[in-house]
């Protein structure tokens, strides 16, 4: 079970990481200057009952589109194996 929190908080995981919100997609693509710099194990964090967790994040609200986030977490997501279609 994988659980891709899209509200730019990134505190959808929060509980079942049992600990403050996590890094988002989006911010550690900003601060590694892309997200193809990034690994899984980079956003990913596995919390109760073995649920991974991940968080896209995306802008302020109001500013920009939040879907982007979403889709670019998707995506990475799919590209390094995180998940398997089923």
């Amino acid at each position: 079970v994988m659980i891709v929190g899209c509200d730019p908080k990134a505190d959808s995981t929060r509980l079942i990481l049992h600990s403050k919100a996590q890094n988002s997609v989006m911010e550690l693509a900003a601060e590694a200057g892309s997200v193809e710099d990034l690994e899984l194990e980079d956003v990913m964090s596995v919390g109760f009952g073995d649920v991974k967790c991940v968080e896209s994040g995306g802008p302020e609200p109001g500013v920009g589109c939040a879907g982007r986030g979403v889709i670019t977490a998707i995506n990475f997501l799919e590209e390094e194996g995180a998940y398997d279609e089923e």
